[in-house]
């Protein structure tokens, strides 16, 4: 007997607009003999299918094994619907619903099929730098609402050919509904102009053969990318090398490079099968590689003006078609950097790039197709074997972390000050922005405030409860604070990087914390920053700190390193480490040293810190190796830079020292503070420089001794507690020396640690771990 009709209405939540999904439906559907209708909604996409049972739950099925390659289906919800006695199945237009669910699809690189298009002569396409499908293409930085329609992005104002129009409304083309569709007849296109902004009259296909020829010739261009403004200029070319880093006032900072591919750069840095992987993903992040050790003299060049003292370059690969174009007709390897004003987001309008950096490119590579919304390259490594973020950026924001436990109310958290990022969290999952960067300008501010209110608009969520950190001079945490009525959350900068490992990984009761960065406003009015915490997501309890140094000058000992060996040579020999025989002091004018003197003994804008990036500030700059930097954690990383691991090397250490006081009057092991001191190894660094040992063997050696102290402590605390999951977070884990061994000690011990995969071990991470605690608090 023919078994009977029904019609099922199904409901499907996740990336599903913008990825070919409602095609990839139509066939499905045809496969399997259903008849219907399909269509894109606020909360998804939503349909009604009809045919026999077994062929409607095989549809089902398939839909979650087969799906596309950039959908994400969360969840399948069906229910049982009238017969409409449908004659085929269709695709119908988009409709409106209650509140906006659907997931936002990441920008994507050019896919394989639209490369070869764009590579073949005879195809309508052929070197056009806007070619895209439904498999790859700008998503996000195009989208101003949804549904995700074409009237809804910055291509309304392009009206399609003929022939795109087709392409557009066959379900069985690669381009059906793909928003971004267009051709050279129809879509937008490139243009010169020189920095003065007058347009070099070009046929549009000798527009981007000019560009490139201009690249060849040592010249600095200005390109306008997928979510923002790139400065380019030939990276084997180091007069071109030089001229950027002097225009842009940027003497030391490494910068990206982009290359034609991997075989490109392979002579100059180590590409494992797990960064290649990476590199060719469609995300297209930033990844950082190994430099190779070279005495070739045009490789040596290159790896040293790019990153100078670091022991990384930061590649990527081409992930537009106009990128493709020029590194085919140009250089092979291309810097890549940021097109903004110093402090400012990247510019993302051509008229404000002019404005921004003419003074800087010689040319600008312009297109009229508006970005909505800027996001900056994704920047990656791997480190012990896993992918890590260090910045989470283009190809991955918006997309959510999904948490284990549903959200008590809506909860907007406001990042931290430096590196920021923020985040909306609604039911389990939690939508993290695009990197949005430092705080310090009225222009980022800017930026900052129209992040969230995109995120509130795309996402349709109107938070309940704002977190953000507990530092007053934040301007997140003032923005916070001027919003009306609604409840906040401040949550310790610490507590929550913990919490935003914690959450990640699912973890959801007591663990120690080791928190390691910069910079942390503490409870006690200090500034912290090398930190054991005993924590839940709800709260925690301080257990171990750094012992408190000065900072002479205040965030004045941030920019000169110097400042802090003197602190903690202070610390070490009082007055008489100004008459210390070694490189440092020499190199220090004896009356500068001395009013630093004059300052920590008076306590003149001198704020306590226990932060172990100023310690590595502090041991930099006694090595001399750094004094002043020009960017953010530059003497921590050449101090990590010049440390020489050596095979079956004893892990020598300096000597150090764990003290323990009571927070109460009571007798209780709770209760004990541990202070973890590192000033008895520093006599013992001054011998070493006395006795000339190399750099390289302090720097390693001091590495050690910080990961020895703090494992030690752990080891106390843990006898204490009995706890023994441990989380890792802080700007300083992306330092390789520390992360992997502080892992490999650790587990030796039996613990098990857990650390950061989906979110940077560093700031970029913090509003992940503010929405949890507020969630948390929320909940008690």
């Amino acid at each position: 007997m023919k078994s009977p009709t029904i019609a099922r209405q199904l409901e499907i939540e996740g990336v599903v607009q913008g990825v070919g999904f409602r095609p990839f439906l139509f066939v499905l559907a045809k496969t399997h003999h259903l008849k219907g209708e399909v269509y894109n909604s606020t909360d998804g996409v939503r349909g009604i299918v009809e045919g026999t049972l077994e062929n409607i739950e095989n549809f089902t099925k398939d839909i979650f094994h087969k799906q596309p390659l950039l959908a994400s289906v969360k969840k399948v919800h069906a229910t049982d619907h009238p017969l409409q006695h449908f004659s085929e199945f269709k695709i119908v237009i988009s409709t409106d619903t209650h509140g906006k669910h659907t997931l936002i699809s990441p920008d994507v690189s050019i896919c394989s099929d639209c490369l070869i298009e764009m590579q073949d002569p005879s195809d309508r396409r052929f070197e056009y730098p806007f070619i895209n499908c439904t498999n790859c293409g700008p998503r996000f930085t195009i989208i101003e609402d949804i549904p995700y329609d074409r009237p809804t992005t910055s291509m309304k104002n392009f009206i399609m050919c003929d022939q795109c129009q087709k392409e557009y409304d066959n379900p069985m083309d690669r381009r059906f509904h793909a928003q971004p569709n267009a051709c050279p007849d129809c879509g937008p296109r490139v243009f010169l102009m020189d920095n003065i902004g007058k347009e070099i009259d070009l046929e549009t296909k000798e527009t981007i053969c000019t560009a490139a020829k201009y690249l060849n010739q040592g010249k600095i261009l200005g390109t306008k990318g997928l979510g923002g403004f790139h400065i380019a200029c030939d990276a084997a070319n180091m007069d071109a090398v030089k001229r950027l880093r002097e225009k842009k006032s940027r003497p030391h900072k490494p910068f990206a490079l982009m290359a034609k591919s991997i075989d490109a750069i392979s002579a100059y840095v180590h590409v494992s099968d797990q960064e290649k992987q990476l590199l060719e993903s469609y995300h297209r992040p930033i990844v950082l590689l190994k430099k190779r050790k070279t005495d070739t003299t045009d490789i040596k060049e290159l790896t040293v003006d790019i990153a100078p003292l670091n022991t990384c370059l930061g590649v990527m690969l081409p992930y537009t078609p106009l990128h493709y174009l020029l590194l085919e007709k140009g250089p092979a390897i291309l810097v890549m950097t940021s097109g903004n004003r110093p402090g400012d987001p990247l510019s993302i309008e051509n008229h404000d790039a002019l404005n921004s950096f003419s003074h800087i490119a010689d040319y600008f590579l312009l297109h009229n197709r508006d970005i909505y919304f800027r996001a900056d390259d994704s920047i990656l490594k791997v480190q012990a074997d896993k992918t890590r973020f260090i910045r989470r950026s283009r190809g991955y924001a918006p997309l959510p972390i999904t948490l284990k436990k549903k959200l008590p109310k809506k909860i907007l958290g406001c990042g931290a000050g430096l590196k920021n990022t923020i985040c909306l969290g609604r039911n389990k999952d939690i939508f993290l922005s695009q990197h949005i960067g430092n705080l310090e300008t009225i222009a980022s501010d800017n930026y900052f405030q129209t992040s969230i209110a995109h995120l509130k608009q795309i996402f349709d969520i109107q938070p309940d409860i704002i977190a953000h950190d507990l530092h007053p001079g934040y301007m997140s945490t003032a923005y916070a604070m001027a919003q009306p009525k609604i409840k906040k959350v401040a949550v310790q900068h610490h507590h929550a990087h913990a919490v935003a490992c914690m959450a990640e990984n699912s973890i959801d009761e007591n663990v120690i914390a080791i928190t390691l960065d910069g910079t942390g406003y503490g409870t006690d009015g200090h500034i912290w920053g090398g930190e054991i915490l005993l924590c839940t997501q709800k709260g925690f309890k301080r257990k171990a700190h750094l012992s408190y140094l000065p900072m002479p000058g205040g965030d004045h000992a941030v920019i000169e390193p110097w400042r802090m060996a003197a602190s903690i040579l202070h610390a070490a020999f009082g007055k008489d480490f100004l008459d210390l025989d070694i490189a440092y002091i020499k190199q220090m004018k004896k009356q500068k040293l001395a009013v630093i003197y004059q300052m920590i003994q008076k306590q003149l804008n001198s704020p306590l810190t226990s932060s172990a990036g100023r310690i590595f500030d502090a041991i930099a700059s006694l090595l001399c190796i750094r004094h002043k930097i020009s960017y953010e954690s530059q003497a921590a990383m050449e101090l990590e830079a010049v440390a020489t691991i050596e095979e079956n090397e004893p892990d020598e250490t300096y000597d150090f020292k764990i003290t323990s006081t009571e927070d109460t009057d009571e007798e209780t092991n709770e209760d004990r503070l541990f202070e973890m001191d590192l000033i008895p190894g520093i006599p013992q660094i001054v011998t070493d420089l006395k006795k000339d040992e190399p750099i390289s063997k302090i720097s390693l050696k001091f590495h050690h001794t910080l990961v020895a102290l703090f494992v030690d402590t752990v080891v106390k605390i843990s006898e204490e507690t009995g706890i023994q999951k441990i989380v890792l977070s802080g700007g300083v884990f992306n330092n390789d020396i520390i992360f992997k061994q502080m892992i490999e000690k650790l587990e030796v011990q039996g613990f098990m640690v857990f650390t950061h995969t989906q979110v940077p071990t560093g700031d970029g991470g913090i509003c992940l771990g503010q929405v949890v605690v507020a969630a948390a608090q929320e909940r008690s």
